[in-house]
């Protein structure tokens, strides 16, 4: 087993936000020892040389690209390997399927990367960054045989939904507590009853200020669910904030924090993955919450658990 604390973290994928990823782990100096791997493995080596002449300016730690055998003794690995949805056709916001276009192609290259990284690091925890995150989470914990494997999932819907309420009500995010569930896709469920601000409800905000909360609410739904599309559309690809995102969550691993986001991780009352309120550690996901919703929220969140059983069901033996 790992010892307490183990400081090298493996990315897989160096790609806009594998390197995004590396640039934020870097920064946050909590992980002693940093590998890249790329199937361009010269990308992969440029990147941690770049990232290499910048280790004086963080906590002293190592920037190297590497192989799988380099993952030896790893406490996390994270993938971000794949088809990204400019790439693979998912930046349409009419359509449904939304990230889930992105699953044939993104199952296959997860199906030669899994076996790769437990064969050299049977314990370390797997992180999906890839899109989208919680199929793949499936497939991933039945190619590593074992429970902890994780991702990112609605951790960044989360952000963007306290970043977009507090842009429209004039306030820092930092006071405004709200979670997105489910999935990581159009099919996502924010969790509008247990908003606050400043630990104020926010229903009683928005009559303060004569505000209705019906045209509130769209408007936010919309700008958090296409946030990606439009980023895209002017970068070509969303990267920075879902590097922010894992980089933080890698952070907690590898420190054993027990902090509490919405992350997803296998889920057996559902059958499926889905993204909840968790308490993440060393381990992974440790203990799953279940946050008060009413009976919209917990449809909503019924109805994105049996859409990702029937797209997972295929790949599944």
């Amino acid at each position: 087993m790992l010892e307490q604390g183990s400081m090298k973290l493996g990315i897989v994928g160096v790609g806009a936000v594998g390197a995004a990823t590396a640039m934020t782990v870097v920064l946050r100096g909590h992980a002693r020892d940093l590998v890249l791997i790329d199937k361009d493995a010269a990308r992969a080596k440029a990147v941690a040389t770049d990232m290499h002449y910048g280790v004086p300016l963080s906590p002293l730690m190592t920037v190297r690209e590497g192989d799988y055998e380099d993952l030896e003794g790893a406490g996390l690995v994270v993938i971000t390997a794949g088809i990204n949805e400019k790439a693979g056709g998912a930046t349409d916001r009419s359509d449904p399927a939304g990230r889930l276009r992105l699953l044939d192609t993104n199952v296959k290259v997860f199906e030669d990367i899994v076996p790769q990284i437990v064969k050299v690091a049977p314990d370390a925890v797997i992180l999906v960054a890839t899109n989208p995150p919680e199929p793949l989470v499936e497939v991933a914990r039945q190619l590593a045989g074992h429970e902890r494997v994780m991702s990112t999932s609605t951790a960044l819907d989360s952000l963007r939904f306290r970043v977009h309420l507090a842009k429209r009500l004039g306030v820092s995010p930092v006071y405004v507590q709200a979670n997105v569930i489910a999935e990581h896709g159009t099919f996502s469920v924010f969790l509008w009853s247990s908003v606050r601000i400043g630990g104020m409800p926010l229903e009683s905000v928005l009559a303060k200020r004569n505000i209705d909360f019906e045209g509130f609410r769209k408007a936010i739904e919309e700008e958090v669910r296409y946030a990606n599309i439009t980023i895209i559309e002017g970068t070509g690809a969303s990267q920075y904030g879902i590097g922010m995102v894992v980089g933080r969550v890698a952070e907690i691993i590898l420190r054993d924090e027990r902090a509490v986001i919405p992350v997803g991780s296998h889920n057996p009352e559902y059958g499926v993955t889905l993204s909840l309120p968790s308490v993440v550690g060393q381990a992974g996901v440790i203990e799953v919450l279940q946050p008060e919703m009413t009976e919209e929220e917990r449809a909503g969140l019924m109805r994105s658990a049996e859409r990702l059983r029937e797209v997972t069901r295929k790949y599944l033996r």
